[in-house]
């Protein structure tokens, strides 16, 4: 039985026993998490789920066990015949995270989802008369537009005129 978890925007293959080291978490060591679930395969052929609303019956639950840094990464630039050389490193914060259950919830037996399905329909049967609507209120009358200003233009004036000083 296994299940794939995303946690922090990666997803993980994770089994009941593993431990798992993820991007770090706000919590402290020994505090419980519960893992989100996108795909659960049990131990039979039929109990693999991966629907979003039988994944919600799916519970992974694991423990905080520490939290570490990871192996330094250098990094290195450098462009020939320019004298540029860069060297810096980066260690990412970890979290270990060990799996203490994956457990798929009991699924409702056909005949509770049969009995639910009784008491629902005569509900659904039932109508309720709708209410009368109010009647509409008249739309105000459109006012009048004003008639359009005529624009103020400029006189023209020709290139004889400048000239002439007329």
């Amino acid at each position: 039985m296994y299940a794939i978890v995303k946690v922090g925007g990666k997803q993980y293959r994770v089994e009941k026993g593993d431990s798992l080291v993820v991007d770090r978490l706000r919590e402290d060591e020994g505090a419980k998490v519960a893992l989100e679930p996108l795909l659960f395969a049990g131990d039979k052929k039929d109990d693999t789920v991966f629907e979003r609303a039988d994944l919600e019956k799916v519970k992974v639950e694991a423990v905080v066990t520490g939290h570490e840094r990871g192996e330094k990464i250098h990094v290195l630039k450098f462009k020939p015949k320019r004298g540029y050389k860069r060297r810096t490193g980066h260690r990412s914060d970890l979290t270990r995270l060990e799996i203490k259950d994956i457990k798929l919830l009991q699924r409702a037996s056909a005949a509770v989802k049969e009995a639910k399905e009784a008491e629902e329909t005569p509900k659904a049967e039932a109508k309720v008369e709708p209410k009368p609507k109010p009647a509409a209120k008249p739309k105000p009358a459109a006012k009048p537009k004003a008639p359009a200003k005529p624009r103020a233009t400029k006189p023209r004036t020709t290139k004889k005129e400048t000239e002439d000083g007329s």
